[in-house]
């Protein structure tokens, strides 16, 4: 992401938050403002650049730009940067920090090919965010985007397969059809798949047809669909 991208953020008077259109996950006692953060730190600090963001605010009838910076701060463009929004007081607040901290250190990790290191943190960032916002919040997916990205540079393709199929189940639920996230995890989990040894690649073949077939119209996944066949009838000779 470069920082010609923009998010567009909509909080309505009732709180509910949708970011691009898409409704997000608010837990109670949390502030939505507090989840934008949460949820775009994650493409900030993954792609080392200040994420842009736009917000609407009705509860506060407010319009206003601001940057998530790779650190987990916020700033106005143009302006030295400032905290992050703080957890309200019924949520016990993380130490501030240690989430994008560790997100950092995985992510230098997998550039340093050390994905033992990378695999760990990144388990833990997930079961953390999965404990606060829910297995198929954004930024939880985010995560387990990121986590199976490491499985499949580090050759663990059975891992990565299953990740991404159950991945483009839950973008495909929460976006609907059409969506480049759900394309994307698709087609991950088949270039996953196709690199599976025989023995790890037919047990997993019925799990990933189903979904090519369920997350998009048929004729729109008919070539990974082939290729799958194709293979699975080497297999089988």
């Amino acid at each position: 992401m470069n920082t010609g991208t923009r998010y567009q953020v909509h909080i309505s008077r009732d709180g509910q938050l949708y970011i691009d259109s898409e409704p997000q996950v608010v837990p109670d006692g949390v502030d939505p403002s507090q989840v934008v953060i949460q949820v775009l730190h994650i493409e900030a600090a993954g792609s080392g650049l200040p994420v842009l963001v736009q917000v609407q605010d009705e509860r506060t009838s407010s319009r206003f730009d601001m940057q998530v910076m790779p650190d987990g701060t916020t700033q106005a463009p143009g302006t030295r940067a400032v905290a992050a929004p703080q957890p309200v007081a019924t949520v016990p607040p993380e130490p501030r920090g240690s989430l994008f901290d560790r997100l950092a250190a995985a992510q230098a990790a997998a550039r340093a090919h050390d994905f033992v290191t990378a695999t760990a943190a990144a388990d833990d960032i997930l079961q953390q965010l999965t404990a606060e916002q829910g297995d198929t919040a954004a930024g939880t997916l985010e995560a387990a985007q990121f986590r199976a990205d490491l499985a499949y540079l580090s050759g663990e393709y059975a891992f990565a397969t299953a990740s991404w199929t159950w991945l483009a189940l839950a973008w495909f639920d929460r976006l609907g059809p059409g969506r480049r996230r759900t394309q994307v995890a698709a087609q991950n989990a088949t270039q996953a798949w196709m690199q599976l040894p025989p023995h790890e690649a037919g047990p997993l073949a019925s799990d990933l047809l189903n979904m090519l077939l369920e997350v998009a119209a048929p004729e729109r996944t008919a070539t990974m669909r082939a290729q799958i066949a194709e293979r699975l009838g080497q297999l089988s000779n």
